[in-house]
C-alpha cells in the first residue's frame, strides 16, 4: 500500500524576498534611529496628558499634537498620521487605544492594537513601534500582536511601475518598545523575541499554499525548526505505519492524498520533569471535505485547517527554548482530506487508536477523527498528565465566540478558568463552552458502531458536542484535558495569525496540580 504515497518531492516556493526583521529593544532611541515610520500607540487619556512628549521629547512630541488630537479610539482604536520634521522619520502614526475594555477583553488592548496596526503597512520598511502598556505582563500580548502585523509569507512579484524588478535593498526592520504611562521603557522578557518568532512562523505555515505545504513539507519544517535544541527529539509515524500503531482514523482521512498522512511527534525531555504535557494539533494541510465535498466556495481558504498543528509547533519551540520544567510532547496530526479512489466514505467504520469504532456520516467532519487518534496516543502511549488539543474544528465556533476569540472546553473547571485567564493576559482570547457530555453524547449515537463522527442536530451545541466526541476517546483514561477550537481567530482577513501559540505557552507555564484536580 505504501507505493501509492509520494515521498513529497513537490515544487518548493521560489526564494522569498528579504522579510522584515522584528526585534525588541530597551531604549526608544534604539527603535527610532533610522526609522522611516514611527508608530506610537497608547490609551487616549495618555495621549491627552502628553505621553508623546514624555516618550519622544518636547520638540518631537509637539509635532504630533494634531495627530494625537485627531486620533479617535472608538471601540477598537483609531489612528491619525503626519509627516516628520527635517532629519527625523518621514512619517508618524499615532494610535489612540480605548482607555477601558470590557471584562471579557484583554486589558492589554491587543485587539484594538491589531485592528489599527493592520493598516500601518509595517512590512517592507524600517519602522519603530512604541506601545504604552499598563503592566509588564502585557509585553507578550504586544509582541504577538506586532508579529501578526508582519506576516512572513509572500509570493507577490516585486516590480516597479515600469515593470522592471525593483533594486535590492537591505532587509527592513521593525523595532518594538513597550513603555509605561510616564514614558519609561518596560524591558521585554528574555523570550519575547522567541514568542514573536514562533507566532510569525505558525502564521507563515498557514499562509503557505497547499501545493507547497504537504504533510511531508510540514515535517521538514518541524525538523528544521528544532534542529540544535537541547533535549529535543523528533520522530514521525507515516502512511500505512499508522495502521500498525492503531491509528485508523488519521490514516483513513489522509489515505487518498498523494503525500502520506503522518503523526509528527516532537518531544522535549528535561531532567526530572514535573509532569508530561501533550499538545495535540489538527493538521489538515487542505480540506476538500472529502467525498462530502465542500461546495459553493466553501473550499477556499481551507489551507487554514492546519492552524492547530502550526500553533502546537510554535508553542513547543518557545517552551523548549526557554527550558520548560515539564516534559512537553507536541503531536501534529497531519493529513490532506483529498478526493480519490482511496477516499474514505460515509458508511465506512473506522477503528480509532482508542479501540472505539467510528461510523462515518460526514467526511467533512474529519478533524475530530485525526485528533481522536492523537489524543488517545498522548494519553495511552505517552502517559501524558495533561493534554491540550487545538484545532480549527467547527465553523459553529465562530457563531459561539466570534472571529477574535477561541472556544474553550475542558473536563476540569480549574483548567477552564486558567485558559480564560491566560487568554486575557496574552491577548489570545478564549471563552468557555458548555461541558455537558451526558447531554451531548447522544448526538453521536450509531446503530452499528460506538459512535458516528458528526452530530444528528447542528442546532444542539455542535461545537460543544464536537469536543465531547474528542473526549470520548480518552474518557476512560481520566486524563485532564483542554480543547481549544480556533476556527475564528486562527485565520483572519486572509492571513494566518498563530493564535494559540502565546495562549498554550502561558497555560503550560502557569499550570498547577490544583488546576488538574477534579
Amino acid at each position: 500500500m505504501l507505493g501509492r504515497f509520494r515521498a513529497g518531492d513537490l515544487p518548493r516556493a521560489p526564494k522569498e524576498p528579504p522579510v522584515t526583521d522584528l526585534r525588541f529593544v530597551s531604549r526608544v532611541k534604539d527603535a527610532t534611529d533610522g526609522a522611516e515610520l514611527v508608530v506610537l500607540a497608547a490609551p487616549k487619556s495618555w495621549l491627552d496628558q502628553g505621553w508623546l512628549k514624555k516618550v519622544l521629547g518636547e520638540k518631537e512630541g509637539k509635532l504630533l499634537d494634531r495627530a494625537a488630537e485627531d486620533a479617535k479610539p472608538g471601540d477598537n482604536g483609531g489612528a491619525a498620521g503626519t509627516y516628520g520634521g527635517e532629519g527625523g522619520p518621514r512619517r508618524y502614526t499615532v494610535i489612540a487605544l480605548p482607555d477601558k475594555v470590557s471584562r471579557h477583553n484583554s486589558p492589554s488592548r491587543s485587539e484594538a492594537l491589531r485592528a489599527t496596526l493592520e493598516n500601518c503597512r509595517l512590512n517592507g520598511q524600517r519602522s519603530a513601534v512604541l506601545v504604552g502598556i499598563d503592566d509588564a505582563s502585557h509585553v507578550a500580548a504586544v509582541a504577538a500582536t506586532v508579529a501578526r502585523a508582519l506576516p512572513l509569507f509572500s509570493m507577490q512579484s516585486k516590480k516597479s511601475a515600469d515593470g522592471k524588478a525593483k533594486a535590492k535593498k537591505p532587509a527592513p526592520c521593525a523595532a518594538v518598545a513597550t513603555l509605561s504611562k510616564d514614558g519609561a521603557v518596560i524591558a521585554p522578557a528574555a523570550d519575547t523575541a522567541d514568542l514573536a518568532d514562533a507566532v510569525r512562523m505558525a502564521s507563515r505555515l498557514v499562509d503557505t499554499p497547499p501545493d507547497l505545504m504537504r504533510t511531508s513539507h510540514f515535517e521538514q519544517e518541524a525538523r528544521k525548526a528544532v534542529k540544535g535544541l537541547k533535549n529535543v527529539t523528533v520522530r514521525s509515524i507515516v502512511g500505512d505505519d499508522l495502521l500498525k500503531h492503531g491509528m485508523g482514523g488519521l490514516h483513513a482521512v489522509g489515505r487518498a492524498a498523494s503525500v502520506a498522512p503522518r503523526l509528527v511527534v516532537l518531544e522535549y525531555a528535561p531532567k526530572k520533569p514535573r509532569r508530561t504535557v501533550a499538545l495535540v494539533g489538527k493538521g489538515l494541510i487542505y480540506d476538500t471535505g472529502g467525498l462530502d465535498i465542500k461546495v459553493g466556495g466553501g473550499m477556499q481558504s481551507m489551507k487554514c485547517d492546519m492552524g492547530g498543528a502550526a500553533a502546537v509547533l510554535g508553542a513547543f519551540l518557545v517552551l523548549a527554548r526557554s527550558g520548560c520544567k515539564d516534559r512537553v510532547v507536541a503531536l501534529c496530526c497531519m493529513a490532506e482530506n483529498a478526493v480519490g479512489p482511496e477516499s474514505y466514505r460515509s458508511d465506512d467504520i473506522l477503528t480509532a487508536h482508542s479501540g472505539k469504532t467510528i461510523e462515518v456520516n460526514n467526511t467533512d467532519a474529519e478533524g475530530r477523527i485525526v485528533l481522536a487518534d492523537g489524543l488517545s496516543y498522548a494519553a495511552r502511549d505517552l502517559k501524558a498528565d495533561f493534554i491540550v488539543d487545538i484545532a480549527t474544528l467547527t465553523g459553529a465556533a465562530r457563531i459561539c465566540t466570534g472571529d477574535a476569540t477561541s472556544c474553550t472546553v475542558s473536563n476540569r473547571g480549574g483548567v477552564e478558568a486558567l485558559s480564560v485567564e491566560c487568554g486575557r493576559r496574552t491577548g489570545d482570547l478564549t471563552f468557555p463552552l458548555l461541558w455537558l457530555p451526558e447531554m451531548l453524547k447522544s448526538e453521536f449515537a450509531s446503530k452499528v458502531a460506538d459512535m458516528t463522527n458528526s452530530v444528528k442536530s447542528r442546532m444542539n451545541a455542535q461545537s460543544s458536542a464536537a469536543a465531547v466526541f474528542l473526549h470520548n476517546h480518552i474518557e476512560d483514561t481520566g486524563k485532564p484535558w483542554l480543547h481549544l477550537d480556533v476556527a475564528g481567530p486562527a485565520f483572519r482577513n486572509g492571513r494566518g495569525t498563530g493564535h494559540g501559540v502565546p495562549l498554550m505557552v502561558e497555560i503550560v507555564r502557569n499550570l498547577t496540580d490544583a488546576h488538574l484536580a477534579e
